[in-house]
């Protein structure tokens, strides 16, 4: 997302949605996201604009991506935009046997065998990533995220959103936990995507840090604490120079100056775009609520130390929306004053009807896949209920086969 330098707080967005390409009869990983951009593009491009979105590759071959071409400014329609495109694809695909799939992982895909990674434009840079931290694992060739991208137009904005979206994190994956199965079986875990993403770079353990980034705010502290430290724990491996951008950055949120943004990568991919966006809708308003400081101050917000939240964000990616917020403190920067504690599915259904009243004109548009997500539970919580602990493979099938649906025809899973 290229953000121009005078784009504030929550004047625009972007948001990109990574889909993994599966065999159309089997539902086994196809990497053939090189195909499918040159059936478009006539050439293995990395990037290819097409109207409103552009599709990109990733790390591994049977992964694309769809971002907003630019910056959008609103979530109303967006996703019709992404389902269009969804279509798409999948008519591209159907010759070649493929179409694509939801959820944040494959649930029996075996990494060490089915890893391919992109071979064209850009593979240096992820030949360099696998020479260091080997690319054949769970936490890098099998998960799918949603990503969005935030502005912010000078350094008190930057350190107002980043005070907002580091205390908000903690509880996102309890709304868009989708990877509860890997390689044919129930972890326990609910969102296995970021439990695998959080040792993904453990080898030089700077790059992803807590997840919940560091408490700065300005920029030159940012660039101290985080990118400087992060450069020089690479080094040695990477002598030249090839990774030491600002994307090396691992964090759940991590700052883009080259964009002017912040970008947020804790959320799971769900079963189509119009929950994906109802979701992102949620988060950027509350975000916006925080920044405004509807029911806390920024200093307060500011004020959390990094080892308070990380608590909070180990439990929703163990147990998603089930996950109990304990802290009284915590629930008070949302303006939760019922109990002292409670499960962070109630947390977001009270903030679900905050955004009722601060944005009623709003609220409609998003309304019937958040219903779905608060009074059902989350997707893994939904995924599970479906197999009921009968899980081999054709129950894996079925439930690919069904989510497959849900995404082809643009609607929401319900067990």
């Amino acid at each position: 997302m290229e953000t121009p330098p005078s784009l504030h707080l929550f004047k625009g967005f972007g948001v990109e949605l990574e889909y993994m390409i599966v065999d159309r009869d089997t539902f086994a990983i196809l990497p053939i996201a090189d195909r499918l951009i040159h059936a478009v593009a006539g050439a293995y491009e990395s990037e290819i604009e097409r109207g409103k979105l552009c599709w990109s590759n990733e790390l591994v071959l049977h992964v694309v991506e769809l971002k907003t071409n630019g910056p959008a400014t609103s979530f109303i329609g967006l996703s019709d935009i992404f389902h269009n495109h969804v279509r798409e694809i999948n008519a591209i695909l159907k010759p070649l046997g493929g179409l694509l799939l939801p959820t944040a992982m494959h649930p029996w895909m075996n990494p060490d065998t089915e890893t391919r990674l992109w071979p064209h434009d850009y593979n240096i840079v992820y030949e360099m990533y696998n020479k260091i931290f080997n690319c054949r694992g769970h936490g890098w060739s099998n998960l799918q995220s949603v990503h969005l991208n935030l502005p912010f137009a000078g350094e008190d904005e930057f350190g107002r959103l980043h005070a907002a979206i580091r205390v908000l994190l903690p509880i996102m994956p309890a709304l868009a936990a989708s990877s509860p199965i890997v390689e044919s079986r129930a972890t326990g875990i609910y969102n296995n995507r970021m439990h695998y993403y959080r040792a993904n770079s453990s080898r030089i353990p700077s790059i992803t840090g807590k997840v919940i980034p560091e408490p700065v705010f300005q920029f030159r502290d940012y660039e101290r604490e985080i990118f400087q430290r992060m450069y020089a724990d690479i080094a040695p491996f990477d002598p030249d120079g090839i990774l030491q951008h600002e994307w090396l950055n691992a964090r759940g949120a991590i700052a883009r100056f080259d964009r002017h943004a912040i970008e947020i990568r804790v959320l799971d991919i769900q079963e189509c775009p119009q929950a994906d966006l109802a979701i992102l809708w949620l988060i950027t308003s509350t975000l916006q609520a925080l920044c405004e400081e509807r029911w806390t101050s920024t200093k307060d917000q500011q004020a959390w130390p990094t080892e308070s939240l990380e608590p909070i964000l180990a439990e929703t990616i163990q147990l998603a929306d089930a996950a109990v917020v304990r802290d009284d403190r915590y629930l008070n920067l949302f303006g939760y004053h019922e109990k002292k504690s409670c499960t962070a599915a109630e947390l977001w259904y009270h903030l679900y009807e905050k955004m009722e009243q601060l944005r009623p004109n709003e609220v409609r548009h998003f309304a019937q896949p958040l219903q779905i997500i608060l009074r059902h539970g989350s997707l893994s919580r939904r995924i599970l209920r479906r197999v009921n602990g009968e899980i081999n493979k054709s129950s894996l099938f079925a439930l690919l086969d069904e989510l497959s649906a849900c995404l082809a025809e643009g609607r929401m899973y319900l067990d």
